[in-house]
């Protein structure tokens, strides 16, 4: 079985793996797709990211999907040859934050493909995985294995959504429309949103952007004064900005059109920000975190196969695994790729 390995910076190997012993409550996949995830490509570019750094080979990826092989004795939930989304994320159940529904806080979390704990946290890009009968995320008959794999990206999305409150009849900024952007875009469109505009540094990712549902895009490089020229008045225009990029400029940059007393959800991480925070307090703005998700994961799931969203716009290759390196390069690059997808086949 081959494996996608990360050993140090611009060190990405396929390698042979093993899959352990499936228990009573184990299921087995065979992984078909896996999505390049930006925390993957920091630790291929960088070697990790802030002061989280690779310290042993490991195993990449956490946005995977696949057919089911096998079970364990004890399973109910799927059957062999069902085709699943996988949930990377094993929250520990007992701790003070899983008690609390706060699973996405878990003192003990393991979360596939993360260097946050020594030993690292191996992850999905393998041929074979064993995962815990809960994270094997049954999808609808005719969705397909790349599709079931933007599951994990979308229940980003959506906790992200969630943590805004309500955003019915709201106007939206999401700035940075890479994949989170663009998904994030999708997610205030099914909680009602009535104008969403998106912004980035670049022009490619904005007509996906408006595929998936903005009302306008603006590239803010190129048009450094249009944001605030046309959503500035009177305070600011906007009721909710999500910022996706993690890039400090934007945040402080879309401070001029958010409205007083309007919710600012920080996706993007970037590390160290500096805020000027005389505007945070006049403006009295709801500056709120989200990371990761829970629940979310079976909502996107069940959004996937309802149909009702076109998720074909995002993705730009299917590389096959043997060809990682190509296939990270590609997605690296952000005026060629949104979403680039490793093939199992």
């Amino acid at each position: 079985m081959r494996a996608v390995v990360i050993h140090a910076e611009k060190d990405l190997r396929v390698e042979p793996t093993t899959a352990p012993a499936l228990g009573p409550r184990d299921v087995r996949v065979r992984i078909e797709a896996g999505g390049i995830c930006g925390s993957d490509l920091h630790y291929y570019l960088h070697g990790g990211f802030g002061t989280i750094r690779v310290r042993e080979p490991m195993i990449l990826g956490h946005e995977i999907a696949g057919r089911v092989e096998a079970i364990g004795g004890e399973v109910s939930r799927v059957q062999p040859g069902d085709r699943v989304a996988v949930n990377p994320s094993r929250a520990c159940g007992h701790c003070r934050y899983c008690q609390m529904g706060l699973q996405q806080h878990c003192t003990d979390m393991l979360f596939y493909g993360s260097a946050m704990r020594f030993p690292h946290v191996q992850g999905g890009f393998r041929d074979v995985l064993v995962v815990e009968e809960r994270q094997a995320v049954k999808v609808a008959p005719h969705v397909t294995a790349a599709e079931a794999a933007f599951a994990e990206p979308l229940s980003v999305c959506l906790h992200a959504a969630k943590r805004a409150g309500p955003l019915l009849g709201k106007r939206v900024l999401v700035t940075g429309a890479g994949p989170i952007g663009a998904l994030t875009i999708l997610a205030a469109k099914a909680a009602g949103a009535s104008e969403i505009v998106a912004t980035d540094v670049v022009d490619g990712p904005l007509p996906v952007a408006r595929k998936m549902g903005a009302t306008a895009t603006v590239n803010v490089a190129a048009e450094p004064e249009r944001l605030k020229a046309e959503y500035g008045a009177e305070k600011g225009a906007f009721d909710v900005m999500f910022e996706a990029s993690g890039n400090q400029h934007a945040l402080t940059g879309a401070f001029d059109v958010v409205r007083p007393g309007g919710v600012i959800v920080q996706i993007g991480v970037g590390g160290q920000f500096t805020l000027p925070m005389n505007v945070v307090v006049a403006k009295e703005f709801d500056l709120r975190g989200s990371f990761r998700f829970h629940e979310e994961f079976d909502w996107a799931v069940a959004m996937i196969g309802s149909g009702s969203i076109d998720l074909s716009p995002l993705l730009t290759a299917s590389i096959p695994v043997d060809r990682a390196v190509e296939a990270f390069d590609l997605a690296a690059d952000k005026s060629k790729a949104i979403k680039v997808q490793l093939d199992f086949a």
